[in-house]
């Protein structure tokens, strides 16, 4: 395993310094650092931006040098040693000056920023033409702060550097500006720029980063490219084989074209995982994915399709591949085939042409250098130094304007986007209940399953949403199985159960087929002697001959006679127990009414000798019978 992995990184170390690049052009982006006191040192000088942190694109930033008695090299947190650089109200912000050597760039810069530095200068251990300072080749653990710098920071020659140390050391205060105006040339009204990527999401925190800011900077990119602010322009780094590998297992699996254009392998294992061949492949999809979007006046459908390949076709689960790739295009709207036809057969012995001008385009031109790392940022043909983020990429962008012909996005934080509007977002919805799982967002639409009514849908977002829980079944039967016949509807889904379960008289797995279950056949019913079944769509019929009955419940055959005369009893005893009922009922009322009779009648006598509480209550009839019995004395 050892041995393998050591030639892929010596053969791919050779396809790298042969691959175009046999005197590499490199050029150092520099921005204007200008000494205004002491007068002794005053005057101009170069500095190289730093790969990391945030520089002022479009501005400048004034300060004063300071330079540590104590871990001049900034490799130790600066805290340990009682030093702060927060600057005092009212007073210029401090510049760090720190020595080059013994640890890396970022690290410096993030412990002159933890302890209150403004921004930091490196002076350079040797005498040598400038460099730009990157992050770390080992960066898992250096990215944790990485990612966590916003300070600007440049890196000085060594000569520049004494001469800053010795005026600090005699006591006079350094004063010095930064300016980025001129950072990104702006000849006119709109910018053109380039990304330098990959598909490759398995080369550890910096992939991560570089998916990231596909994914945030997204919004912003369309609405430049929608406006007509700007032009943009993905590409991606290739190398060849050289001719005494081309044979070789290695480059096999590497390469297409027969060794034309390949990549390393994503895990460094060719034992394992994808090859580098899978990741030149879709390197190309995505570029004629932009040459199609292109020639439909869509070239923003690019971000869509690779924020959404990253989403739903990561290597961590195994689905990067066309299946998945081509599910995403389907979704954009774009035609496949034009595509495919773009893309060319990766098996043939001749030049894509494609691949073969991003090659050519590898090649620096002008100002510009050679790209040789990813990922690389290009800005009106000047490479962006600086963090991988959104704000700091779009002040860059904003940047390359000429004056007053700024576009809004560039003057205000506040960008309002409708993704949603055309072609749904590329997301699932359901037209039918006009219910979609696009919401947009300021960092461009995302693909999530709504709430609706209460009922939470599950799923990708893209391809499927399906409702879970109570109340499913009113969502496209729950994503079960359903079918209408004679008037019958049926479904497998119930708000009883979980997931889909086919109906009685039907199998299967429920989500995608439920069978009829012929009871006839399978004789599960209609067994008795003298029984004639009949299959029907869920269900079944039993007759029996003659004039027998069937029975379901018992699965036989009786008399209908027995069954007449079972019924005629049934309904004597039903009436004989009715009319118990209602003489027991007769007997109460009676019962009733003359107990109530005979309390009036006491209380009509008692009525004579004593008064009563309610003398109006006395029947009528009492008092006729009083005065008959006074006239007869």
């Amino acid at each position: 395993m050892g041995m393998i992995r050591r030639f892929a990184l010596i053969l791919f170390s050779y396809l790298a310094s042969l691959s175009g690049f046999t005197v590499a052009k490199f050029v150092v982006e520099k921005n204007s650092l200008t000494i205004t006191s002491p007068d002794s040192i005053k005057g101009t000088y170069d500095s190289a931006i730093g790969n990391f942190g945030v520089p002022q694109y479009g501005g400048s930033m004034a300060g004063t040098v300071v330079y540590p008695k104590e871990n001049g090299k900034g490799c130790e947190v600066f805290d340990q040693f009682g030093l702060s650089f927060k600057s005092k109200l009212g007073a210029l912000p401090n510049f760090v000056l720190v020595d080059r050597g013994d640890c890396f760039f970022a690290l410096k810069v993030w412990h002159a920023q933890n302890a209150g530095a403004a921004a930091v200068l490196v002076a350079d251990d040797t005498e040598e033409p400038l460099i730009t300072m990157d992050s770390p080749k080992e960066e898992d653990e250096a990215l944790k702060f990485i990612e966590n710098i916003t300070i600007p920071s440049a890196l000085i020659s060594k000569a520049f550097g004494n001469e800053l140390k010795k005026a600090i050391g005699h006591g006079e205060m350094v004063n010095v500006n930064l300016d980025w105006r001129e950072a990104v040339p702006h000849p006119d009204n709109r910018v053109e720029y380039e990304l330098w990527t990959s598909s490759n999401d398995e080369c550890g925190p910096k992939c991560d980063m570089l998916m990231g800011f596909v994914k945030d900077f997204r919004g912003a990119a369309q609405i430049l490219e929608k406006g007509g602010y700007s032009q943009f322009t993905p590409h991606y780094i290739t190398w060849y084989c050289p001719k005494a590998f081309v044979l070789s297992k290695q480059c096999k699996s590497q390469c297409i074209n027969h060794g034309r254009y390949c990549a390393p392998d994503p895990e460094q294992d060719f034992s394992r995982g994808y090859n580098g061949k899978d990741v030149v492949i879709e390197n190309l999809r995505q570029l004629c994915v932009f040459r199609v979007a292109n020639e439909s006046r869509r070239p923003w459908v690019w971000w869509d399709y690779a924020t959404d390949f990253q989403i739903r076709c990561p290597m961590k689960e195994k689905k990067y591949n066309r299946e998945c790739a081509d599910n995403v295009i389907k979704s954009l709207g774009l035609d496949q085939r034009k595509i495919e036809d773009c893309m060319g057969d990766p098996e043939a012995d001749s030049d894509n042409p494609v691949l073969k001008a991003e090659q050519d385009a590898q090649i620096g031109k002008g100002s510009r250098g050679d790209v040789t790392i990813l990922p690389t940022l290009i800005v009106n043909n000047r490479q962006y130094r600086g963090k991988l983020d959104k704000g700091a990429v779009l002040k860059a962008v904003c940047a390359g304007f000429q004056e007053t012909t700024d576009p809004p996005v560039c003057l205000g934080s506040d960008i309002e986007t409708n993704e949603c509007l055309h072609n749904n977002g590329g997301c699932w919805e359901d037209k039918a209940l006009n219910i979609s799982a696009c919401k947009d967002t300021f960092r461009g639409r995302v693909c999530e399953c709504p709430l609706v009514q209460g009922v939470q849908l599950e799923g990708d977002g893209y391809s499927s949403c399906e409702a879970k829980g109570p109340g499913r079944c009113q969502f496209n039967n729950g994503g079960c199985w359903h079918d209408t016949r004679d008037g019958l509807t049926v479904s497998a889904c119930s708000d009883q159960t979980i997931g889909c379960q086919c109906p009685s008289g039907f199998r299967g797995d429920g989500a995608k087929k439920c069978e009829d279950i012929d009871e006839c056949k399978e004789k599960t019913a209609c067994n008795c002697p003298g029984c004639r079944c009949k299959n029907t769509w869920g269900s079944f019929e039993c007759h029996c001959s003659g004039d027998l009955l069937y029975i379901k419940e018992h699965d036989t055959c009786i008399s209908k006679r027995a069954q007449e005369e079972k019924s005629m009893w049934i309904a004597a005893w039903v009436i004989l127990i009715g009319l118990t009922v209602a003489g027991i009922g007769a007997y109460i009322i009676y019962k009733y009414r003359l107990r109530s009779y005979m309390d009036s009648e006491i209380r009509s006598i008692m009525a004579q000798y004593m008064p009563l509480d309610n003398q109006s209550e006395v029947p009528s009839h009492v008092h006729e019978e009083l005065k008959h019995a006074e006239t007869s004395t």
